[in-house]
Order: structure tokens, then C-alpha cells, then sequence
């Protein structure tokens, strides 16, 4: 299982084509009163499924996001003394696209009796399934105090294959930069 979420991950957010963003926040919240952040403490229960399996493409995440953290002029600080509790979740999601294609070879007349008639036409129909796999990385901010969900961010892409841990690491700096673009909300970064 540890290697399969590690391959899906890696390939997570790979590829050319454009991240697609989103964030979504409780509208109560006055987000100027965060200064200090810390990462959420996972869960250490026997058993329990945790979905930060692979060591490196975690601490790319976590580097990615503690640096675009200090960016946003947040403090790194202990969870007790943190105003905000962050953390993030990955997912892969398996689509399919299917495409037809309709093309003529034009009109061609063809005979009843002695009179020529046109107006038959050759069509042929092409048809392709494509399957691709869509990654998403999501950050959440907690409320510390009231550990309440008060914003989470998202990027969408096509997942891909990068070879090199650089690729890897430029791929997700990408993504985690185009999430916390989003925050605060109506900044309109």
C-alpha cells in the first residue's frame, strides 16, 4: 500500500498542464487575528490509516508549505501556543474522457433505375476512451483554540510522471504556492 500511494503521489501533481485551484472558508472568521501556526499532530493509534505514507513526498509537502507559510508573515510556533493548525490531504481520483469523431468522405451519387441520385454519404465514426488520474493536494487551516475547519485550499492537476526528486519538488512547490495564494480570502491575490 506504502508504495502504491507513494508512486500515486509522486505523480500527484506532475505534468504541464495547468493547476486548478480552489478554497472555501467559514465567512465568520476574522483571519487577521492569525499570527502563529503549527503543523496539526498526527494520530499514533495502532492501526489507524494514516495517509502521510511516504517520508519524502511528505516533507517536500511540508517544506513547501512552511515556507510559504513564513511568506504569508506566519510564525512556526509549538501546537499548544499556535493560533492555527495546519494540515493536508492528498487524493487521486482515476477519470474517463470519451471522444467520437465523425468524418465524411464527401457525397457520392449512387443509382435507382436510370436516375442518379446524391446525397449518400460515407461517415465513419471514431471513438477513444482515455483514462488519466486527477491529484489533489488539499491544505486545511484549524482554529486552534476551537479546532474548527476555518479555511482549506486545493490544487487539481492531470498526474504525471517526473523522474527526478528536483521535478518532484518543483512540481509540488507549485502547487502548495498556488493554494496559499488564495489566503486570506478576499485578498485577491
Amino acid at each position: 500500500m506504502k508504495k502504491i500511494f507513494a508512486f500515486a503521489l509522486a505523480l500527484l501533481l506532475a505534468g504541464c498542464s495547468s493547476i486548478s485551484t480552489d478554497s472555501d472558508f467559514d465567512p465568520q472568521t476574522d483571519f487577521s487575528q492569525y499570527k502563529t501556526w503549527s503543523w496539526i499532530k498526527q494520530a499514533s493509534t495502532p492501526g489507524d490509516k494514516q495517509y502521510h505514507m511516504d517520508g519524502l513526498t511528505d516533507q517536500r509537502i511540508r517544506n513547501a508549505v512552511t515556507r510559504k507559510m513564513s511568506e504569508l508573515g506566519f510564525t512556526q510556533v509549538a501546537a499548544e501556543e499556535a493560533d492555527i493548525l495546519v494540515n493536508y490531504l492528498t487524493q487521486t481520483e482515476k477519470k474517463v474522457n470519451v471522444d467520437t469523431f465523425y468524418t465524411s468522405f464527401g457525397y457520392h451519387p449512387y443509382h435507382y433505375g436510370r436516375y442518379p441520385y446524391y446525397g449518400a454519404a460515407n461517415v465513419h465514426a471514431d471513438t477513444r476512451v482515455r483514462e488519466y488520474k486527477v491529484g489533489t493536494l488539499m491544505v486545511d487551516f484549524v482554529d486552534a483554540e476551537s479546532r474548527q475547519l476555518i479555511w482549506r485550499g486545493s490544487a487539481s492537476d492531470t498526474v504525471r510522471d517526473y523522474k527526478t526528486p528536483e521535478d518532484r519538488t518543483a512540481k509540488i512547490n507549485e502547487a502548495v504556492t498556488a493554494i496559499l495564494q488564495q489566503y486570506p480570502p478576499g485578498s485577491g491575490k
